[in-house]
């Protein structure tokens, strides 16, 4: 399998910044690991990790806000843009199933590395044995180790005022999702929702308002779902004026790029 250094390059292009470079040279170490699969690894990791924080209300909710850096970001926007899916207004969602573009399956490819060598892997393969571990449990190992690890994407373009409303994710889709933000920062919103003997049911206009968990993704950042945080929380993004407020303060509303990673149900 490439390195670690080669899918950054191949898939985010290389760093503008020569003195970051350079520095870079004296921090970064290669690693070799093999997976419960027994295929061997190789990477590079850069000095510092990325930090994964969990959303303490949540179960199953992870969030790294430094997951990707600026040059990282604009070259995936660059990749994005060369597929040709947003040629006009009115196009502003594009799905692949299967075969993922090269610059999707290397980002999935990062996710991956990056949970990993947080050191913040439940090595339970069931899930449900993984509830003493929620806080400090970014995905099962199970989970992280599958193949493939996503085989469906969705890349959404929003406009400002533009969202999505509250939802649970199809359940033709296994768990453990990843969303990457990237170009406007926004407040996503999870709801819990009730259940009875683990089938979801819709809330009642009667019934009092569930409290809102608010989220604050910024350009760059990955979430990480499982567990209750994928079957049992909707979420949302509401861009509509007086909505997107963080610590006080109105959010300045631009463009924003979201990118789903899924992979689907299969019949046995």
């Amino acid at each position: 399998m490439e390195d670690h250094g080669t899918i950054i390059k191949e898939v985010f292009g290389e760093s503008s910044d020569s003195e970051g470079d350079e520095s870079d040279d004296h921090q970064n170490q290669q690693f070799e690991f093999d997976d419960p699969n027994g295929e061997r690894h190789s990477q590079l990791i850069f000095g510092e990790s990325p930090s994964w924080e969990p959303v303490s209300e949540i179960n199953g909710l992870f969030l790294c806000r430094d997951f990707l850096s600026h040059d990282q970001q604009s070259s995936l926007l660059s990749a994005i843009e060369n597929e040709g899916w947003f040629t006009g207004a009115s196009h502003n969602q594009a799905m692949r199933f299967g075969d993922l573009p090269q610059w999707a399956t290397g980002l999935a490819k990062l996710i991956r590395e990056v949970v990993h060598f947080s050191g913040q892997v439940s090595e339970f393969v069931d899930i449900a044995a993984c509830d003493d571990h929620r806080d400090t449990c970014l995905l099962p190992s199970n989970l992280l180790w599958r193949e493939p690890f996503f085989d469906q994407l969705i890349v959404n373009r929003y406009q400002p005022g533009e969202g999505i409303c509250a939802h649970v994710d199809l359940m033709r889709f296994e768990d453990g999702i990843a969303i990457v933000s990237l170009e406007s920062s926004c407040v996503m919103h999870f709801t819990q929702v009730e259940s009875k003997g683990g089938i979801i049911e819709k809330e009642s206009e009667r019934d009092p308002p569930m409290p809102k968990i608010p989220v604050y993704l910024t350009p760059g950042s990955v979430v990480l779902m499982w567990g209750e945080a994928r079957y049992h929380w909707k979420h949302e993004i509401n861009r509509n004026p007086g909505f997107q407020k963080w610590e006080g303060k109105d959010i300045h509303q631009k463009r924003r790029t979201s990118i789903t990673l899924r992979k689907l149900c299969h019949d046995e």
